[in-house]
């Protein structure tokens, strides 16, 4: 049995919780080295009275030097580090090899691509990495010797499902479709939702999973979705028409992939992200994970539908730009966040999200991305056409190079 030691990037956040529960149960199996967070001093002192690490990083400097002195207050011996540089060391410490990677947002691919270079075993739940360093990040993980596992509970599914090992072909592999489930959100069951009125507690009632409001959001336009979509051609290998989206209201079926020779795959589990994390933590090995077992003779009902691609084009923007250029999805996800966080703040309707991306992806003009300045230059960019379409301050749209993105 193999001891992994943890980085863990996101550690307050809901990802950070689960994977906190999971390796609490296993204290043989896994030893906290170091946590990072965004901003949330308290909570982070919490932990680190909790699990001891060697360092805790804070993206935010006041923030880690409170920490600092807190833990100094308190006889713990734990070093702060802060900053965009002190989440890339802490992914990228010599003697972790794990690093579990729950930024949300865009201020996930540095530390990403950090533990990536350090050859890292990396637990991806941020598909942003992918969505924005593309076959940076993939070519970052192939060249630093890195392991790459999904933690989304879909794309882990699909992982589940794949046989080992596997080369990011498709067709080698016999494999004619991937089919992401989605819940649909709190929305595609109601056909009566006035969507120019929906508010961000409405559209951040999930009816299933308990999940940050920024991917709430997502969630309920479906942009998620699309972005998994985006990610899923990335981690697997697979072009975008191999990549289909069904809607399964039960959240009980995570994904599945279809053979040529008509099997169809599925993975099962009730929703709770422990499943996934716990089977990415131990892998090959198998794990208790802490959440329920599923009984299927107490399902009623497993149903699934297409989704209703005019009341949710955040999906098929998410396809348009996987077809268009590399720079496309960079822009997308850009213009999101803006959007979304102008939603949540109160200054933006629901139906303005969908309409800045569709401006952005029809302004911008970085299109060629062959280094991570060009994936910056495109995200800086589409920052500023989304603020600029959504009548927003011009630091609203703050580019990654500033530090960019909410990570818990």
């Amino acid at each position: 049995m193999t001891r992994r030691r943890l980085t863990l990037l996101g550690a307050t956040g809901s990802i950070g919780d689960s994977t906190l529960d999971v390796v609490a149960r296993h204290p043989d199996r896994f030893e906290v080295v170091a946590l990072a967070a965004h901003r949330n001093a308290g909570k982070l002192l919490e932990l680190c009275r909790r699990h001891r690490p060697r360092v805790a990083a804070l993206h935010d400097a006041g923030r880690a030097g409170e920490l600092a002195r807190a833990l100094a207050a308190e006889g713990i011996a734990t070093r702060v580090v802060a900053g965009q540089a002190g989440l890339c060391e802490v992914a990228s410490l010599p003697e972790v090899d794990t690093v579990l990677a729950a930024i949300v947002g865009a201020a996930g691919l540095p530390s990403s691509l950090a533990a990536a270079a350090a050859g890292k075993r990396i637990l991806l739940a941020n598909k942003e990495a992918l969505v924005i360093g593309g076959a940076l990040f993939i070519e970052a993980v192939q060249a630093g010797g890195a392991t790459l596992l999904p933690i989304d509970s879909e794309h882990n599914a699909v992982y589940q499902c794949l046989p080992s090992p596997y080369a990011r072909n498709p067709a080698d592999a016999g494999i004619r479709r991937i089919l992401l489930t989605a819940s649909g959100g709190p929305f595609f069951a109601r056909t009566d939702v006035d969507f120019d009125r929906v508010t961000p507690d409405e559209a951040c009632a999930h009816p299933n999973w308990s999940m940050g409001r920024k991917i709430s959001v997502d969630s309920a336009t479906m942009m998620n979705k699309g972005l998994e979509v985006i990610e899923a051609h990335w981690l697997f290998g697979a072009d975008v028409d191999r990549i289909e989206v069904v809607i399964h209201p039960q959240s009980v079926v995570h994904s599945l992939v279809e053979y040529v020779d008509g099997s169809v795959l599925a993975q099962l589990g009730h929703p709770d992200m422990r499943t996934p994390i716990a089977q990415a933590l131990a892998a090959p090995e198998r794990i208790e994970s802490g959440a329920a077992a599923l009984d299927l003779a107490q399902l009623s009902l497993l149903s699934f539908a297409r989704p209703d691609r005019e009341r949710f084009p955040c999906l098929d923007l998410a396809y348009d730009a996987l077809r268009a250029d590399a720079g496309a999805p960079i822009a997308l996800n850009a213009a999101n966040e803006v959007a979304v966080d102008a939603f949540l703040a109160g200054r933006a309707r629901f139906t303005d999200i969908p309409r800045a991306c569709r401006a952005v992806l029809a302004r911008r003009s970085v299109t060629r991305i062959a280094h991570i300045d060009d994936a910056l230059a495109a995200d800086a960019e589409a920052r500023m056409i989304a603020g600029s379409e959504l009548g927003l301050p011009s630091r609203s749209g703050a580019s990654l190079a500033a530090g960019a993105g909410v990570m818990q």
